[in-house]
């Protein structure tokens, strides 16, 4: 009995060699089968999302063809063609006031980012070598001082030398102590010096800061003159007889043409109409940039911001006074005072402005 307590920490093992391995192969097996849960769920995912976006684009298609259908069967009956091509062309007329208000913002706003790109490249290279300049006078000084000191400490040490004699011992004592004074100092101008040079070497290592952008002051000079050429563009319009401006933003308003334009022969004339202030928009006369000049001026003296950092003006600050109207145009257009385009988002003006 005791021989077989002796040996009882003996264990047999009793399974097959092969378990352990197999054992191995299972997990791996239900590790992978979990994976591939993982893996088949996401995919269900993105198939639900992909046939969700398919019937999306199917239903947008379906009303893009409903509207060619329908727009075929309007230009197909004499009727109501004309109304048709009046409702698009003053449509046309609308994105044209845009293009022409976006490309000048993109404009102004290239020419005034060379202006400040290099503004703000000057000032940042003048100053760079203000501290170049204060850096490399503090290395000169060190400099000097380094070698003051490096002089003291080699005429100390040519004394210490010279004094060989027994009677010279208290003199050598009193060197001894003026010598490590000397290495001391000449170590804390060595420091001094060294603390100089890494100084000058990390301001020529300094990267040219980089361009924040447009000044709020700009933005806002730039919104101004978008305005002022907005208005420009629709005084522009008050020689013609015809409210195309107003015209132009009910279509622009409505995916679909309207039979609110009169007979065939009334559509041609507007369609003539419509013809004409392309033209005039389109027109860059020499006091262009005068008109645009005079309007920001007295856009600038009324206009008003909700906070310190908006570039927008305030709607209500832009308002038409009685005499306000474009300089040097005939009386009748004269007697029209310009509209608060802000207001009435003219040629989509919001869209347009600087953030």
């Amino acid at each position: 009995m005791k021989a077989l307590q002796q040996l009882g920490f003996l264990k047999l093992n009793l399974r097959p060699d092969g378990t352990r391995e197999e054992d191995t192969r299972v997990l791996t097996l239900f590790r992978n089968r979990a994976e591939l849960k993982k893996a088949y769920g996401g995919l269900q995912e993105e198939t639900y999302r992909l046939k969700d976006l398919i019937k999306q684009q199917e239903a947008a298609t379906l009303r893009a063809q409903d509207m060619l259908s329908a727009l075929e069967g309007r230009l197909g009956r004499p009727e109501t063609a004309y109304a048709a091509l009046v409702f698009y062309q003053l449509r046309c007329l609308w994105q044209r006031g845009r293009e022409l208000l976006t490309q000048f913002v993109a404009d102004l706003v290239r020419q005034q980012e060379e202006r400040e790109r290099r503004a703000h490249l000057a000032q940042h290279n003048r100053q760079q070598f203000a501290r170049r300049q204060g850096a490399e006078k503090e290395l000169s000084a060190a400099q000097a001082r380094h070698l003051e000191a490096g002089a003291q400490l080699a005429a100390l040490d040519s004394q210490h030398a010279a004094l060989r004699r027994w009677w010279h011992y208290f003199s050598r004592r009193s060197l001894e102590r003026r010598i490590g004074a000397a290495r001391g100092a000449l170590a804390a101008v060595g420091a001094t010096l060294a603390q100089a040079q890494l100084s000058l070497q990390s301001i020529e290592r300094e990267p040219t800061r980089e361009f924040p952008g447009l000044s709020l002051s700009a933005r806002r000079a730039i919104n101004l003159a978008t305005v002022a050429y907005a208005e420009v563009l629709c005084l522009r319009l008050a020689e013609l007889k015809t409210p195309l401006v107003r015209l132009a933003r009910e279509a622009t308003s409505h995916r679909e043409a309207g039979d609110h334009y009169g007979t065939p022969q009334q559509c041609v004339l507007l369609m003539g109409q419509i013809s004409r202030a392309q033209q005039l928009l389109s027109a860059r006369g020499a006091g262009l940039g005068e008109q645009i000049r005079v309007r920001s001026e007295r856009l600038k003296r009324v206009a008003r911001y909700r906070a310190a950092n908006d570039s927008s003006p305030i709607v209500d600050s832009l308002a038409a006074s009685a005499d306000d109207a474009l300089a040097g145009s005939t009386p009748a257009v004269g007697a029209w005072a310009a509209p608060n385009v802000l207001a009435e988002d003219t040629w989509d003006l919001f869209r347009v402005l600087l953030r």
